[in-house]
């Protein structure tokens, strides 16, 4: 059995030859960056890498880092300026993120590994798979697209930049919670509402506003989808506002031998509203990968 150990605040791991450490809030420092994960499961077991959406943090993986800790090894962070990972002096860019985790692969010793992102998650995991393809043996690809920004949308994470600095973060988790949930959630899930909106409310509003630039500034990647040939399973929530169905569909239909899941009562943040229809997709998913039966 594997020995956890929490890691104190301020603790890294910078000469430790990649000595693994098992447990939750581990820090470690890559490039002067301090970031946050949490790291489960057996030594050799394929890693699965989880990667948070905004404004939230890796805590949000928790169910299904103990649905998968028996066989695989599963690790979620925080991105910088999220959670408990320092921001760092750098502006915040889409391939700034998909940098960090490169970096922290490398640093944890980590060769290869499956992501699974949601929403900017979602972002950071495509744009690497995009840069690294050979770093990667799978990809899950959580009501999240392929498109950049439209001029509206641009405008509006301008108008949110402004209202957060002059009205405060919890104002800013009032209004964007608003989208989040599926109609249902509000009312039979009120304790995972409550959840996220702490999560918004925990995160720094320099931060906040930072990655709305880095979202507002993103890259279209549709028409390099074309390029990915690793198994891809791509699941969007059936009443998600932000990234809807169809474009998920979009992905789906560029990304060769993909697999499209619609989840039902479930707006954008899929994993937390129906933990257990995602669960069960995701290993069936990771079940075809390990057994090479993916089309």
């Amino acid at each position: 059995m594997n020995h956890i150990i929490y890691a104190q605040s301020g603790e890294t791991l910078e000469n430790q030859n990649h000595m693994r450490r098992i447990g939750k809030n581990i820090r470690i420092t890559i490039n002067r960056l301090t970031v946050s994960y949490n790291d489960y499961g057996p030594e050799n077991a394929p890693v699965i890498i989880f990667i948070h959406g905004f404004p939230f943090n890796k805590s949000m993986w928790d169910d299904q880092m103990d649905l998968l800790k028996d066989n695989y090894r599963v690790i979620a962070y925080d991105i910088r300026g999220h959670g408990n990972s320092d921001p760092g002096t750098d502006d915040f860019f889409i391939e700034l993120f998909v940098n960090d985790l490169l970096r922290f692969m490398d640093k944890l010793g980590i060769e290869r590994s499956i992501l699974c992102g949601l929403s900017l998650g979602g972002y950071i995991a495509l744009s690497a798979v995009l840069k690294k393809p050979d770093r990667f043996d799978g990809l899950i690809l959580n009501d999240t697209q392929c498109i950049d920004d439209t001029p509206e949308i641009k405008e509006n994470r301008c108008t949110a930049i402004i209202r957060i600095m002059k009205n405060g973060v919890e104002y800013y988790a009032d209004e964007i919670i608003k989208n989040l949930f599926a109609s249902e959630t509000f009312i039979k899930k009120k304790d995972i509402v409550a959840t996220v909106k702490e999560m918004i409310i925990g995160t720094p509003k320099q931060s906040l506003c930072n990655t709305l630039h880095a979202l507002a500034e993103r890259k279209d990647t549709c028409d390099q989808l074309q390029e990915i040939n690793i198994p891809v399973l791509i699941m969007v929530g059936k009443e998600d506002k932000i990234t809807p169905i169809a474009a998920a569909r979009q992905m789906h239909e560029e990304i060769r031998g993909s697999m499209l899941k619609i989840i039902q009562h479930a707006g954008h943040i899929i994993n937390l509203e129906n933990p257990i229809a995602f669960g069960k997709r995701l290993v069936k998913f990771l079940e075809l990968v390990e057994k090479k039966q993916f089309v």
